[in-house]
């Protein structure tokens, strides 16, 4: 903190435990750090140090998820003085949450409620905490969704939140947590689930409303190059205590800490692949060396071929709830993925590539077009078949939190596909269940807890695990690594990576983060507005981009040096053009320019 400034938040020996089975789990266990007012100070480490605990202290959210404050003093600084938010009564609480403190949590769809439009959620607070009348409020509303770039903001707000991508929806969490334009912003990794563009645009608001308002700006993130754009401090957390902290150049140019020096290392950059034919693993945390060299697969012939794959939502509207336009998700998208090869699919939030991922399990069903598995015809398949199908194809979804059950253990879950699929009996369930927890780095431990005992990182490892139980040709990754730090997703990564090369895995990898698809992918296919723009090998798409878009993608990638910041405060964004037409719209079909051998880009207009 600045000298001579007085802090806005004063954290001093945070003690914070959970009561676990067998006695009291430490979650932190003496943090003390301070923020002054415009301030930005980020938190960083492992999966599971106390990030997160650290910020729902100060929120006293921690005692909704089973924490007890033990010991220290959290002081926040309000216009009738200093508050020890540890010992508040809930009446301050309730004047202080979502108003003088906002924050973005890292899982949306838990954040959101499930029952309500996004405009009663968005409203609520402005009416309780700023008097606002329902017309203001929708007003204020609708300015905000427009702030972070969602289109079609007055259909946006009539939704729900299922009825959003996983990228929107964090972008409303975002609005709502600025709706009040709070003293000190909370923002648990608050765009995790944000491509590179709309990224950059987020940071850029927060940056202005700092500007503005003289907020300040506590953020938790695994994205070291973020923190390098963002931070004025660093404090570096591992297993619940304060390690290192210091100004963000100091940090990046002279850690001291073995720790703070591991991390750095673990951090994929943007053309450290360049002349590198293969995939190659990431520095594991406290490791010097890798084990694994994967080599690029051999042409061993097409596992999944997609053809003209097309897929609409319905949009329904009226008294009777008829269907007056279609969400055209999906626009004639043709690829090929080859036995033992990972083909990476980037794109902005919106853009089809979840819709893509899930129409080829027929999680979400296609229009029209054919998916051929191992050369069987997937779309042709009746429900018995396909789930007998899904034992060849499996997904790790966004959300991990939404995609496991919070009334059932650990091992209960992992081993469920085992025994629906007949792939092990007795007590070989909990041997191969045991050997699925040791690949993904997890103590066996916590085979006994429940999901909401795990950090996000930690959920995200076991719904791998669970995927990777029926041994599958085929994993379709949508977004799998984007809730861990940079540590455990190098651990991730050079898993799936080794997976591959033993097991001859294939990959479509679904991602927002440039630097890890450069670094995982044999090839990258590169979508917007539904449509695949341009798909060639790694090298061809990420050294040599050819389409408009591709280039601004790659341009946005934010740079993992502070003396090299690309975020300002004032940048103008382009709008997200609205992928929904009218019934009996038909779409041009897709026309591709092949630029170099396997190298094809878009030609066709958009409508």
């Amino acid at each position: 903190m600045p000298d001579g400034q007085t802090p806005l938040v004063s954290i001093e020996n945070l003690r914070v435990e959970f009561q676990g089975e067998d006695g009291p789990i430490v979650g932190v266990e003496d943090v003390s750090f301070s923020i002054a007012p415009g301030e930005t100070v980020c938190v960083v480490g492992e999966s599971g140090s106390g990030k997160s605990v650290t910020s729902l202290s100060l929120m006293r959210l921690v005692e909704f998820g089973g924490g007890r404050i033990v010991d220290g003093r959290l002081e926040f600084a309000r216009d009738g003085g200093v508050v020890d938010v540890a010992q508040a009564d809930p009446d301050t609480m309730q004047a202080i949450r979502g108003n003088e403190i906002g924050m973005i949590f890292q899982e949306p769809m838990t954040s959101l409620n499930p029952v309500f439009t996004i405009e009663r959620q968005m409203t609520d607070g402005l009416r309780m905490h700023r008097g606002l009348s329902a017309e203001a409020a929708r007003a204020r509303a609708l300015e905000l969704l427009r702030q972070v770039r969602i289109p079609e903001p007055e259909r946006r707000l009539k939704q729900y939140p299922h009825e959003l991508s996983g990228g929107m929806r964090q972008r409303v969490v975002i609005a709502m947590a600025m709706a009040c334009e709070p003293r000190l912003l909370i923002a648990d990794e608050p765009t995790t689930a944000l491509d590179v563009t709309i990224q950059a645009e987020i940071l850029s608001l927060i940056n202005r409303l700092k500007r503005e308002t003289g907020m300040a700006v506590l953020f938790i993130t695994h994205d070291m190059a973020v923190v390098a754009q963002v931070a004025d401090r660093v404090v570096v957390m591992y297993r619940g205590n304060l390690v290192e902290e210091g100004p963000v150049q100091e940090i990046f140019a002279h850690p001291k800490e073995p720790y703070t020096r591991a991390l750095l290392a673990a951090v994929p950059r943007l053309g450290e692949m360049r002349g590198k034919s293969a995939p190659e693993p990431l520095r594991l945390v406290g490791e010097d060396e890798h084990r694994l060299t994967p080599t690029a697969p051999a042409e061993r012939g097409p596992l999944l071929e997609v053809s003209h794959l097309t897929t609409r939502f319905p949009v329904k509207g009226g008294l009777f709830r008829r269907t007056v336009a279609n969400v055209h998700a999906v626009e004639d998208v043709s690829f090929v993925i080859n036995r033992g090869e990972t083909l990476a699919l980037v794109g902005e939030s919106g853009c089809g590539k979840s819709s893509c991922g899930r129409s080829i399990l027929r999680l979400s069903q296609p229009t029209s077009g054919t998916v051929l598995l191992d050369k069987r015809d997937i779309l042709g398949l009746n429900d018995r078949d396909l789930r007998r199908a899904w034992a060849d194809m499996q997904m790790v979804f966004q959300d991990p939190f939404a995609s496991l059950n919070p009334y059932m253990r650990l091992s209960e879950q992992v081993a469920e596909p085992l025994t629906n699929y007949g792939l092990a009996r007795g007590s070989e369930v909990q041997d191969r269940v045991a050997g699925l927890f040791d690949r993904v780095q997890l103590p066996r431990s916590f085979m006994s807890r429940f999901p909401h005992e795990l950090s996000g990182g930690q959920r995200q490892r076991v719904a791998i695990a669970r995927a990777l139980a029926v041994r599958p040709k085929l994993i379709i990754a949508d977004e799998a690594v984007s809730a861990l730090d940079v540590s455990v997703q190098a651990q991730v990564l050079n898993l799936m990576m080794e997976l591959q090369a033993e097991l001859d895995i294939s990959f479509l990898f679904i991602s927002h983060d440039m630097a890890v698809v450069e670094r995982v992918s044999h090839r990258v296919g590169v979508m917007y507005r539904g449509r695949l723009v341009e798909i060639g090998d790694r090298a061809q798409v990420m050294e040599s981009p050819q389409h408009a878009y591709t280039r601004s993608l790659l341009s946005a990638v934010p740079i993992a040096d502070p003396a090299r910041r690309t975020i300002g405060e004032d940048m103008n964004f382009r709008p997200i053009p609205s992928p929904v037409f009218p019934i009996g719209h038909e779409a041009a079909p897709s026309v591709y320019e092949e630029v170099a051998p396997g190298h094809l880009v878009l030609s066709t207009a958009f409508d």
